[in-house]
């Protein structure tokens, strides 16, 4: 039976009471859901309500509305809810999550790449650079951002490049721990390293640069730092 929602955050409670109900395969994907009057009712919200929490699910994937005939599951998958986990994750976990990604990555690269691709990757890094206050370093996290994506995308693997973009946001914040802690910034050499084994179309040589780039931050958070 739905949970009615509470009186604050009408269409938030009323779009988790909603989800719980795909989540827990009450309502199967591909199945069409009650009727907004019906849904008011079960949730004891109004219908204006029950609309923006449905406009709220269609916009994360969960539901979609065919004219005429209702609205249906799309997904049983909601990637809001799998952000907010991610959000309480502490900082080692997550640059655990991007070494193992972008390990891959990078043996990947190393035996697909083409010319074309090293002079890219090449170039993204001259354009890195350094941290300039004037932004807070947002230029530089961006630029440094793009030379990794680069490596995923050289990878030729599309469900680890859209992997990679998913958490985008938290590489960098792993990118910015580095500016603003004490963990070691990993210097243009370390990225040297990894260009070079990625070139070298050894995936072995390609994976142990990456390793060697984020140890040195994970081993530090794992004993406490910053």
């Amino acid at each position: 039976m739905l949970l009615q929602a509470p009186r604050t955050s009408l269409a938030d409670s009323a779009a988790n009471s909603i989800r719980a109900e795909i989540a827990a395969g009450r309502w199967a994907v591909g199945s069409r859901i009650p009727i907004e009057p019906q849904l008011a009712l079960l949730l004891g919200v109004s219908r204006g309500t029950v609309r923006e929490a449905v406009k709220t699910l269609v916009s994360r994937g969960l539901l979609e509305v065919r004219q005429g005939s209702g609205t249906y599951v799309r997904s049983g998958f909601d990637p809001s809810v799998s952000l907010q986990k991610m959000r309480r994750a502490s900082l080692r976990d997550q640059f655990e999550v991007r070494r193992a990604l972008e390990v891959e990555a990078a043996r990947l690269a190393a035996i697909r790449h083409t010319a074309k691709d090293l002079r890219n990757l090449k170039s993204l890094l001259e354009k890195r650079g350094v941290p300039d206050a004037k932004d807070g370093g947002a230029g530089f996290i961006e630029r440094d951002l793009a030379f990794h994506l680069a490596i995923v995308d050289i990878s030729g693997n599309l469900a680890l490049a859209e992997t990679c973009r998913f958490i985008a946001g938290y590489i960098k914040e792993t990118i910015a721990s580095t500016m603003s802690t004490s963990l070691p910034e990993p210097d243009i050499a370390a990225h040297e390293a990894i260009v070079e084994a990625i070139a070298s179309r050894d995936p072995d040589r390609a994976a142990e640069a990456v390793r060697a780039f984020m140890s040195p931050m994970i081993e530090m958070l794992s004993q406490g730092a910053p």
